[in-house]
């Protein structure tokens, strides 16, 4: 299989940031434009409106368990670890994040945010058994 496929989800990931960022932008920018926030207020996030804390939130997000998933796709290409199964698990934590967004932006639904956040941690937790596993030489 050809390693460098392994960054096409992450290329996804990128994606979803700069989607986040566009989606903040916005927010502020209507915040501002209604009066709703004064420029000023985005100098510290606990005088943001609400609707721009919970985008900026989810930006915060995009930069900590996926942190994982960026330092795994680097070693999984560079040990020639990537294979269909790490290449779908890498997906799928991708499409998690999507889904975790999505929560976050669209309702701030808790519940549903944190089902999608456990599915994202859990698969990235099997594919790093994988890595561990592929240094071992078992698989």
């Amino acid at each position: 299989m050809n390693q460098t496929t392994i960054f096409w989800p992450v290329l996804a990931h990128v994606l979803l940031i700069y989607i986040v960022y566009g989606v903040l932008g916005r927010r502020r920018y209507v915040a501002v434009k209604s009066g709703e926030a004064k420029v000023g207020q985005y100098k510290v996030r606990s005088t943001e409106p609400a609707s721009c804390v919970t985008v900026a939130s989810n930006l915060s997000n995009q930069f900590e368990l996926p942190v994982l998933f960026y330092v795994l796709c680097l070693t999984l290409h560079v040990t020639n670890g990537v294979n269909y199964l790490t290449l779908a698990l890498m997906w799928i934590f991708v499409a998690t994040r999507y889904f975790h967004a999505w929560a976050h932006l669209t309702g701030n639904n808790l519940r549903l945010r944190s089902r999608f956040f456990f599915a994202g941690a859990v698969v990235l937790a099997l594919a790093w058994i994988w890595f561990a596993l592929h240094l071992l030489g078992v698989v």
